[in-house]
């Protein structure tokens, strides 16, 4: 059983039917629908959708990214370093809509593994592990309360979010994910493309931040495309108070004022902002790292285990690395239980090590560094911050993240 019917879950669904392992998934809404905003997935996490043979899909849903830029609060570049195949990757990164990656890993998945494999409309209350080996679990309507199933198998996988139910009743004392005081406001604008039509750029420094880049590659009648974008401020309060809804729509008086100058020259962020149809409110936040994923025929997967900041384009990807690791694992011994925990050793130290540097701010950290040594901003880069100093953090995280290039390219199975 696989609880959970995102990104996570439904990649997990796909790699172990590919595995000759049967699998069901229960998901709590009653339809999926293609919700969210944009998204990056890393060449290390296309990868393993190639292996599923999702490319063509992906090139045609998404954007291959070009490039990836920094730039002070000033709009001056501070770094800038080409990305997937432009970085000589022998995979994309890819720049897709959450919603169309699911609906696609969706669609592959009833095709494959058949319409009834995706059960709906099942929203985890209870589980039970059983003498007999098998793992219980009973299912509630989400809206009602109201009995809809129980239902038994050799393995539960947890790929149900930030907000699992499985983890919460493996770690009942844990309490709610923590907000570093950070509040993301989400959306898409219909605009002109900007610097090369395939750039990814981050603006700002760690209180205040920009991001944004294309979801299409190819400009309407207008010229325009569609460009997903998020505008960041940190705060100094640090307890969610009202804003638990996690995924609201945002209120553009609480944030647009200060991104009212930002106007570069290759980008006017505020009519970016002004144009977008609906915009969604987000808190930062994440969990500290697990001790341990697996008890028993019970194991965590993508957000479920590993909450993480949304930095340097990782959550997604690190949930696809996941099921490729757990669909390999079981695929490789008889017993269950073993697998799990060499499912874990591979991955709960890699996705540890990411949670604890995007608290640092990975390698968008570099914004930071400019706007600590240079607040009034630069005319000289080097002088404020050398190439190599740049160069280092760059390669330090595409390492501790796993997309490593020359690494990631030796890699052929």
């Amino acid at each position: 059983m696989v609880i959970g019917g995102g990104i996570g879950g439904l990649t997990a669904a796909l790699r172990l039917h590919a595995a000759g392992i049967a699998v069901r998934v229960y998901e709590s809404v009653r339809e999926i629908r293609p919700l969210g905003v944009g998204i990056n997935l890393l060449p290390h996490a296309v990868r393993e959708l190639t292996d599923l043979g999702l490319l063509d899909a992906l090139n045609t849903a998404g954007v291959p990214t070009g490039e990836l830029r920094y730039f002070s609060k000033f709009g001056q570049q501070i770094w800038q370093e080409p990305r997937g195949l432009a970085a000589g990757y022998r995979w994309p990164q890819i720049s897709i809509h959450r919603g169309a990656l699911q609906m696609l890993l969706l669609d592959a998945a009833r095709a494959r593994l058949g319409a009834g494999v995706i059960r709906t409309g099942h929203h985890l209350a209870a589980f039970a592990q059983r003498d007999d080996g098998t793992v219980e679990a009973r299912f509630v309507d989400r809206r009602t309360g109201a009995p809809v199933a129980t239902e038994s198998a050799d393995l539960m996988i947890g790929a149900d979010g930030i907000h699992s139910t499985v983890r919460r009743m493996l770690f009942p004392d844990e309490g709610p994910p923590q907000w570093n005081g950070a509040i993301l406001w989400r959306a898409i604008t219909a605009a002109a493309p900007f610097l090369t039509g395939r750039s990814m750029f981050m603006a700002g420094h760690a209180r205040q931040k920009f991001v944004a880049y294309p979801l299409t590659s190819t400009p309407d009648a207008s010229g325009r495309v569609l460009i997903n974008w998020i505008a960041e401020l940190r705060f100094d309060e640090t307890t969610l108070a009202n804003r638990e809804d996690w995924n609201r729509r945002g209120n553009l008086a609480d944030f647009f004022p200060a991104f009212a100058g930002w106007r570069f020259d290759w980008l006017d962020i505020p009519n970016l902002i002004r144009h977008a149809e609906v915009i969604y409110e987000y808190p930062m936040v994440d969990r500290d790292p697990l001790d341990r994923w697996s008890f028993g025929r019970v194991t965590l997967l993508g957000d479920a285990a590993h909450p993480m900041y949304p930095v340097g384009s990782n959550g997604a990807s690190q949930a696809i690395l996941d099921a490729r690791a757990l669909a390999d694992a079981l695929a490789a011994t008889a017993d269950s239980a073993a697998a799990l925990r060499d499912y874990e050793v591979l991955r709960r130290p890699a996705t540890a090590r990411i949670t604890l540097s995007n608290r640092q701010q990975g390698p968008e950290r570099v914004m930071q560094i400019v706007e600590e040594r240079a607040p009034q901003g630069f005319t000289d880069r080097d002088a404020v911050i050398s190439r190599a100093e740049l160069e280092a953090i760059a390669v330090e995280y595409k390492q501790i993240a796993g997309f490593d290039r020359e690494t990631l390219n030796r890699q052929t199975d």
